[in-house]
């Protein structure tokens, strides 16, 4: 948690500038990562996010009867459709008011990595009766939303003090998730005192989230002894990105997960969709402090973990855990 502002970087002038402007952009997203976020000009295509939107939106409007169909039994959350008043923030005992669509790339069923780890790579299981066509625009959100994520996270590495390149053979094949939340509005949530989605740093190393149809998401600041929440409103056409626990593993804390909620707006008591993407390494990742981020002033912080069994914990923790609920409804 820090007090710090949240900047506006390019990574497309990271890109293609020369190496003053290349060092200008990493030294601004290692300063507005010390919040935890981020806001990132990029050249994703909104005309698919518009589509893609549309398309959530016509799901999510559906019969409960047609969304409990999207269903995928044993997944934790990690596939298809998870309903109302289950997902629940670690730091909370009240289940979060959103229901989600979960979806990710697959790796063939012979691949070192599934036949090791079969919980964590799940075929897709999207409503594409229900919505035509909803397939192929959700997979080309992924593909255009994990390259935006892959060429962020190479100024992350140089930031670090590692090559360029450190990320990219981690997050080859690793079990990346896409969600797509709807909010319904808070006038119809049960009487016990829910949010949208209770206080929380994600897993994973880095999230991306293009853009909200409306306001909700709040960033936890403040300095000694205060904790202070506001409202996370990027320019136009720019993405949230903020990090997680396995980056803060892996840079020995040098970059925070970022704190977060998201809250209904007391002017305006509609829903609100959002869709973002979580970008995990591969599951046999060790995470582990980089030696270029330990110092004497900084010793190391954090003893290895494998990436699979870090996500394992705290998705027990977050109640999607099927068979071993945390929290009841």
């Amino acid at each position: 948690m820090a007090s710090d502002p949240i900047l506006d970087v390019d990574l497309l002038s990271f890109e293609r500038g020369d190496a003053t402007a290349r060092r200008a952009v990493v030294d601004g997203v290692m300063q507005s990562l010390a919040t935890g976020f981020v806001f990132c000009d990029t050249d994703l295509s909104e005309t698919m996010l518009d589509e893609a939107y549309g398309m959530l939106e016509q799901f999510f409007s559906m019969d409960q009867a047609v969304k409990d169909q999207t269903i995928a039994p044993g997944t934790h959350g990690q596939a298809g459709y998870t309903g109302l008043l289950v997902e629940t923030a670690a730091t909370s005992d009240v289940p979060d008011w959103k229901e989600m669509l979960n979806w990710g790339p697959t790796i063939p069923e012979g691949h070192p990595m599934r036949r090791k780890y079969p919980h964590r790579f799940h075929d897709p299981v999207l409503p594409e009766d229900a919505v035509p066509g909803i397939t192929k625009v959700l997979t080309e959100f992924h593909d255009q939303v994990f390259d935006l994520q892959r060429r962020f996270l190479r100024i992350v590495a140089i930031g670090l003090g590692a090559h360029e390149d450190f990320f990219d053979p981690i997050l080859t094949d690793g079990p990346v998730l896409n969600r797509a939340i709807r909010y319904p509005p808070m006038s119809s949530a049960p009487d016990a005192p829910h949010v949208w989605a209770g206080s929380h740093a994600d897993i994973n190393l880095t999230t991306v989230l293009p853009r909200a149809t409306s306001k909700g998401l709040q960033v936890e600041t403040g300095g000694e002894g205060e904790t202070v929440w506001v409202d996370a409103a990027p320019p136009d056409e720019h993405v949230i990105v903020n990090t997680g626990i396995m980056l803060e593993r892996l840079s020995n804390g040098i970059i925070p997960s970022g704190w977060h909620r998201v809250v209904g707006d007391p002017d305006n008591d509609g829903e609100r969709y959002s869709v973002v993407q979580f970008c995990h390494p591969t599951p046999w990742t060790i995470l582990s402090p980089l030696p270029t981020c330990v110092t004497p002033d900084n010793p190391v912080r954090y003893a290895g973990i494998e990436a699979a069994d870090l996500l394992d914990q705290v998705l027990y923790e977050i109640n999607l855990v099927e068979d071993a609920r945390r929290v009841d409804d």
